[in-house]
């Protein structure tokens, strides 16, 4: 038969094993969550990009549902270059932000 001594040190075992196992879990879906942040600002910033070639003005703003929680900023700057204008697109979400740069002729 297995004594105290050995069943308290399986259970020292089994425990620190599940609290490793606990805290990989959640370290791994706070990551899967910064990328889905991530992700979808860099979609927004692009459709909102797509939205400035158009007509190039700056403003700032939220998204609409489903995106309520995501606010963009954009820049129109003169670039360097005759007749080119640099486009800036800065989403953000928390602490996360985005930022897309293009140029475009005028």
């Amino acid at each position: 038969g297995f004594t105290l001594l050995e069943v308290l040190i399986a259970l020292a075992i089994l425990s620190s094993l599940l609290v490793t196992l606990i805290y990989t879990v959640n370290y791994q879906l706070g990551l899967i969550e910064r990328q889905e942040t991530i992700t979808v600002a860099t979609l927004l910033a692009k459709s909102k990009m797509a939205d400035l070639e158009k007509d190039p003005a700056g403003s700032k703003g939220e998204f609409d549902a489903p995106y309520e929680h995501y606010s963009y900023e954009t820049f129109v700057k003169a670039s360097p270059y005759i007749g080119v204008s640099e486009i800036i697109v800065v989403v953000k979400e928390g602490n996360e932000e985005v930022k897309l740069n293009e140029f475009v002729v005028q």
